[in-house]
């Protein structure tokens, strides 16, 4: 077991790591109305007019108006990148247990890099699709921080690493947005391409992640403690991978007793469905705040900074103060809370 020295010196790395990558990541997130507004206008005889023509049958179906393609066409590519992301993450991870996390972590952010430099080359819709496709391919660098942090911090501390990536997180959310938007609206009295300098300064941050990570991160899983066999570990990908052994926790099987076995899949049941229904919500925000109030940009930014700071607020002052024997109640009322912000946003 590492050190406590080397422990905090990974999850240091980790930390710093993570930022970069969600900084880079989260600069999107408000551009995204904006972008896709750009190809309605810009991808004549394209890849997004050819979807226009061809999604009508689905569009009479469900009752969604021409004007709403956008909304319709970024809910696929969010969900698309999500897929992708949870396709390749225990493959990624599998391979890491066999050669190593380091390798396998600088070839994530090797194509997240690529992703971000065919964006800010995508003046065709198809060309922008398939920098999504390549970054939610990538993005396994975010369970591999997860699987170091496992492997240098003993169980009582394992927590404070995962903090750390938590808190990489609420960073990431609080300024990538901003960041992104503020950029946008720089370059939009600029030559060339709008969204060209938010993409390029994405790029730039995954170059000097690809660097600190090569030259500041030293290997978390020593040879004597990686997997043998890599048709083995991707054969354990592949049931995570499978929706109906993942929901059954079939892995746990003989390892964890069948009463908690049952537990679990109760808690994941309730936490994929809540996920499923909020993630939407979050996704399309952005959409709905351009279409139904004119948000810019940059007021896009200035959302998802006052989200990011309420949420680091009470995760970091309230949530984890809450004693073990009220977190049900306390999921119930958020869950609640949340179902109150749908009808809001349904007025």
């Amino acid at each position: 077991m590492a050190t406590k020295s080397s422990q905090n010196g990974t999850g240091y790395v980790v930390f710093i790591s993570l930022l970069f990558d969600l900084l880079a990541f989260t600069m999107i997130l408000p551009l995204f109305p904006s972008l896709l507004d750009y190809y309605k206008q810009n991808d004549s005889g394209g890849l997004y007019q050819w979807l226009e023509q061809h999604i009508s049958v689905f569009q009479k179906t469900i009752g969604v108006p021409d004007k709403f393609n956008g909304v319709l066409f970024g809910g696929i590519l969010g969900s698309l990148f999500s897929f992708l992301q949870f396709a390749s993450s225990p493959i990624l991870g599998g391979i890491s247990d066999v050669y190593g996390r380091k390798p396998v972590m600088i070839i994530c952010l090797v194509g997240i890099l690529s992703s971000y430099i065919i964006w800010s080359k995508a003046t065709t819709f198809s060309l922008f699709v398939w920098s999504r496709i390549i970054g939610g391919l990538s993005k396994g660098n975010v369970s591999l921080s997860m699987a170091i942090v496992t492997d240098v911090y003993v169980p009582e501390k394992r927590g404070r690493g995962m903090a750390m990536i938590g808190i990489a997180f609420s960073v990431g959310f609080v300024f990538g947005p901003m960041i992104g938007a503020a950029y946008a609206k720089w370059s939009h009295g600029q030559e060339g391409v709008w969204f060209v300098q938010p993409a390029l300064l994405a790029v730039a941050l995954t170059i000097i992640n690809i660097i600190f990570v090569t030259f500041a991160f030293n290997e978390s899983l020593p040879k004597k403690n990686r997997a043998s066999s890599v048709a083995g570990k991707l054969s354990e990908a592949f049931t995570y991978i499978n929706v109906i052994d993942l929901f059954k926790f079939k892995l746990l099987d003989g390892v964890v007793p069948s009463e908690d076995i049952k537990k679990l899949r109760t808690l994941g049941t309730v936490y994929f469905t809540y996920l499923f229904l909020y993630s939407g919500l979050e996704f399309t925000l952005t959409f709905l705040t351009h279409n139904k109030f004119g948000y810019t940009s940059m007021q896009q930014g200035w959302m998802f900074f006052g989200i990011g700071i309420t949420m680091a607020i009470l995760q970091g002052g309230w949530v984890r103060r809450i004693p073990p024997a009220r977190t049900a109640k306390t999921a119930t009322l958020v869950n609640i809370l949340v179902l109150f912000e749908l009808l809001m946003l349904n007025v």
